[in-house]
């Protein structure tokens, strides 16, 4: 069954601005302002979604479609609500250019930034995007882009360094700060990103620092939807359906979002359309990124060095499920803590349940990218909690060694596959140096302070429990690592 959802003609003013225009945020968060739009009528919350990076082809289509293109959200593969978004209002792009020249649209965004009716800003854009040490959560200073937001602060690159510069513009004009609400898989994403902006900011003025820091609201936020990278297998079943859109996402049908209610300038009425909003998003936020992200990341890695393509395929596998269930409510459940009426073992079997939807091609590969920065609060920081009060954590550690067998670029059976994190190269030098000697890789692994919490690396038990794993799935295979546990 399809149902169609068309977009409302609406005029509205552009009251939030997006950084990170991905398939994520079409299909999530302007999901849910098209939704209230639809509803309430309110015009002050249209949004502007810039592109940092990639391509500005996606900029530029949703200019030449008005800014409306179709969201496929599917129950499973006979059941599908086709909606149209309307509500974005503005597309920018501040990446490079076919000829190599930064910052197309830079200005008009800043300029954008500096208007009085904004008063939100949103990000997705990926941890990496915070250049932040996913360890420590400082500032990565020594990056070649941060370093270039420094010496020339008034052109910014970053998403930090944008909103720093944007901030500053606000208070020169006397004008209130926006609030800025990360929408990315990190523990404390609200802290996280307010310490990168304010540690950026006192590098270029100490006042300006302390102002943000007072003045300026950070709520945490947890985001949920599974959003696969489109194929052209995705955009030939929409043609199927009467959608020829090349701007396009399709999703599955379930969503959700936790929102910290800090909000000082106003906000849209988001509760109206199942937006949670809480003094504290912490437990869930900490719930998803350990059962569900961290459930992805064992199928990414496990699955991708033996072949398996998509998220739907490993759970089709009866041992891939064992070993989801075991880690979800044995490693990952056992450190939450959780508010009353929260059932632990129901949100695994839910979980189960979508990533078993027929209709979505999840594939592996996009959920491997940039590991170094997804694992400490995927599994590492779990795994610690766990050790630390004398239980073992065998999913994980054979999760991690199957994460570092990734890292080298080859399959179990010698395919090779491309390594996207931003320490590949890192990585390539570390098995060139020991590949021969586990024992010796994974100690160089776990030496990794950027990404291994250093009281997890002094967990002998742990790193034999790695090495081990890392040798049977070389000399036995997935198979038979899977049935040890």
């Amino acid at each position: 069954m399809t149902h169609f959802v068309e977009a409302p003609n609406f005029a509205c003013d552009i009251g939030i601005v997006h950084l990170g225009l991905g398939a994520f945020h079409r299909a999530h968060q302007a999901v849910y302002l098209a939704r209230y739009l639809e509803r309430s009528g309110d015009t002050a919350w249209g949004l502007c979604s810039a592109n940092l990076r990639s391509s500005v082809g996606l900029v530029d289509g949703l200019r030449a479609a008005g800014h409306r293109y179709h969201v496929a959200e599917f129950t499973d593969s006979d059941n599908v609500t086709l909606r149209e978004i309307g509500v974005i209002q503005q597309t920018l792009f501040t990446g490079r250019d076919s000829e190599g020249q930064q910052g197309r649209d830079l200005e008009a965004l800043l300029t954008r930034l500096t208007s009085s009716k904004v008063r939100i800003v949103t990000l997705t854009v990926t941890e990496k995007g915070y250049f932040l040490s996913p360890t420590s959560g400082d500032l990565l200073v020594d990056d070649a882009m941060i370093k270039a937001d420094i010496a020339s602060p008034n052109t910014p690159q970053t998403a930090p360094g944008i909103l720093v510069e944007a901030l500053a513009r606000r208070r020169a004009a006397g004008l209130p700060p926006f609030t800025v609400l990360s929408c990315d898989n990190m523990p404390d994403n609200g802290r996280r990103t307010r310490n990168a902006i304010v540690q950026l900011a006192a590098l270029r003025d100490s006042d300006l620092a302390d102002w943000i820091s007072d003045q300026v609201a950070f709520p945490c936020s947890m985001v949920d939807r599974i959003v696969p990278a489109m194929t052209d297998a995705d955009f030939a079943r929409l043609g199927e359906l009467g959608v020829e859109d090349p701007n396009a996402v399709v999703c599955e049908a379930f969503s959700q979002w936790v929102i910290e209610d800090d909000f000082p300038q106003g906000r849209p009425d988001w509760e109206a359309e199942g937006v949670e909003m809480v003094t504290e998003v912490a437990p869930f936020e900490t719930m998803k990124l350990r059962m569900l992200n961290g459930s992805h990341s064992l199928l990414a890695y496990l699955g991708a060095i033996d072949g398996v393509e998509t998220v739907y395929d490993a759970v089709s596998r009866p041992e891939f499920r064992a070993l989801l269930r075991r880690y979800m409510l044995k490693e990952a459940a056992t450190t939450l803590h959780m508010p009353d009426g929260v059932d632990l073992e129901r949100y695994a079997d839910e979980l189960l349940a979508r990533f078993a939807n027929d209709s979505l091609r999840h594939r592996l590969a996009q959920i491997a990218m940039d590991g170094s920065q997804k694992l400490p609060q995927r599994w590492l920081h779990g795994a610690l909690e766990r050790l630390q009060d004398g239980h073992e954590v065998p999913c994980t550690a054979l999760g991690l060694a199957a994460w570092i067998r990734y890292t080298s670029g080859v399959s179990l059976d010698d395919r090779r596959h491309e390594v996207s994190d931003p320490l590949a190269s890192r990585f390539i030098e570390l098995h060139e140096r020991h590949g021969d000697d586990p024992e010796a890789l994974v100690a160089a692994f776990l030496a990794q302070q950027d990404i291994v919490p250093a009281a997890l690396a002094a967990q002998q038990g742990f790193a034999d429990a790695v090495t081990d794993g890392y040798r049977r799935l070389i000399n036995t295979g997935l198979a038979a690592s899977l049935s040890t546990l």
